[in-house]
């Protein structure tokens, strides 16, 4: 006598229907999204209702700050743009203990969405173990990140992501193949203990890339900056070719996750731009072909050749030019902005990735002053107090064109002394705050 089955075969066949729908609805690709970065260290900073307001006429639904300000976030209730704030790294320190970190994402998180606020990813640190961006390293991120997750799963925040971004420079130097890559032996360790929270918590791998370093780092041809490229420079791996420098990377971290014992962790762009100054092929037109492949690419769900046919998540880095940014690694840290800061943008760019040559949006409500400017006299009787003048300028203010290679670094003696003056005075004295004109104090050099 055959074998009997509890299940009627109707009910089987409904079972196996049910089964095979699920297993199928796991091929599903969405687009991959398209966020942008806001950083805030300018003189001239966009309140935050004409972020919102950008970002909704540019159809941008994901926004990530490097900071939890309360008038930044209150400006966002009751509005669908999901925001990832982050933890800096200076306060992990602070967040050792389950207890703290409770007290942190009530303190920071929980009331905000009690005023529907949509805060959906934390960043616990940013790039904390980066050698190339910081002298000291945060080796405590991977215990805060444990902390952070495991309040998330006991105070009811089961909607919030908590992860971390790493910079290329975690993974070992030298890699010409993305199938030699690992992560630094070094960090391994702590490598191999971050990636085991991901996988129990099913967050993503936040991978920052600024291809215009990675390939001069490297010394290979520019054109592997561009998805477009126009070069014959390629790169080999065993039967997978790489044209770019965006898929190679991405290959490269998800070969290092691999040997860390996490092959299926979703690995996403934490930040990815294009400088328009300062460097060595940073100019808007660049800037603009990189963006109108990259965007594109990533709403194609095209994939990697390791990971064919998956979407990939991306945020711009940045939003705006920041004039009082970090240049300890060169001016042009302070030049990723998409817009200048008073709202304008610098190229064309179509966030929908659908190939439109157009602008963005501008701006709405920004204020303005009155055009003037300082120029400099020509009184060069004192050479050496001028020189003093011009060092003290731009040590608060950007003089990043002039630097050679720069937009302006073609200009004579006299140009460069009053641009100095001149960007020394717009950033203190033609100052627009809250939608007010504000004019804090003028300088006159001479």
């Amino acid at each position: 006598m055959g074998r009997q089955f509890p299940f009627s075969s109707s009910i089987l066949l409904q079972a196996l229907i049910v089964v095979t729908i699920s297993c199928c609805s796991f091929n599903i690709v969405v687009e991959g999204v398209i966020g942008v970065n806001w950083g805030r260290q300018t003189s001239h900073r966009l309140i935050p209702s004409t972020v919102v307001d950008l970002l909704l006429q540019n159809g941008i639904h994901h926004l990530k700050v490097f900071s939890v300000s309360d008038n930044v976030l209150e400006a966002f209730g009751g509005g669908d743009i999901a925001i990832t704030v982050t933890l800096p790294n200076e306060s992990l320190k602070n967040i050792m203990s389950s207890e703290a970190a409770e007290r942190w994402l009530q303190h920071r998180i929980r009331r905000h969405r009690f005023n529907n606020i949509n805060i959906s990813s934390v960043y616990v640190g940013n790039q904390p173990f980066s050698t190339f961006y910081h002298t000291d390293t945060y080796n405590n991120a991977v215990d805060t990140l444990k902390y952070i997750q495991e309040a998330i799963y006991t105070n009811g925040f089961e909607n919030i992501v908590a992860t971390t971004a790493h910079f290329t420079d975690v993974l070992k130097p030298g890699i010409m193949k993305p199938s030699e890559a690992d992560f630094r032996p070094d960090l391994k360790k702590r490598m191999v203990d971050f990636v085991s929270i991901l996988n129990t918590s099913n967050a993503p791998f936040v991978m920052d890339i600024f291809p215009i370093h990675f390939v001069a780092q490297h010394k290979w041809d520019m054109e592997f900056c561009f998805l477009d490229n126009k070069s014959n420079f390629s790169i080999e791996d065993n039967g997978h070719v790489y044209t770019n420098v965006f898929e190679f990377v991405y290959d490269s971290f998800v070969v290092a996750l691999t040997k860390a014992g996490a092959p299926n962790v979703r690995v996403m762009v934490g930040q990815i731009g294009w400088p328009t100054d300062g460097y060595p092929g940073a100019n808007v037109s660049n800037a603009e072909r990189f963006f109108r492949e990259f965007i594109p690419f990533v709403k194609s769900t095209k994939g990697t050749p390791l990971r064919p046919g998956i979407s990939i998540d991306a945020y711009i880095h940045s939003l705006v030019d920041e004039n009082r940014g970090r240049i300890n690694l060169g001016a042009f840290q302070r030049h990723w902005g998409v817009y200048l800061p008073n709202g304008k943008p610098k190229y064309k760019i179509d966030f929908s990735g659908g190939h439109r040559d157009m602008y963005p949006t501008t701006a709405k409500g920004v204020v303005f002053m009155p055009n003037r400017w300082c120029v400099f006299k020509g009184d060069k009787t004192n050479l050496t107090k001028v020189e003093n003048q011009v060092r003290r300028a731009c040590a608060e203010a950007d003089c990043t064109s002039l630097l050679p290679g720069g937009s302006c670094s073609q200009l004579t003696f006299d140009q460069n002394v009053s641009y100095a003056f001149n960007r020394y005075f717009q950033m203190n004295s033609q100052y627009i705050t809250n939608g007010a004109v504000v004019i804090l104090r003028t300088w006159r050099p001479w």
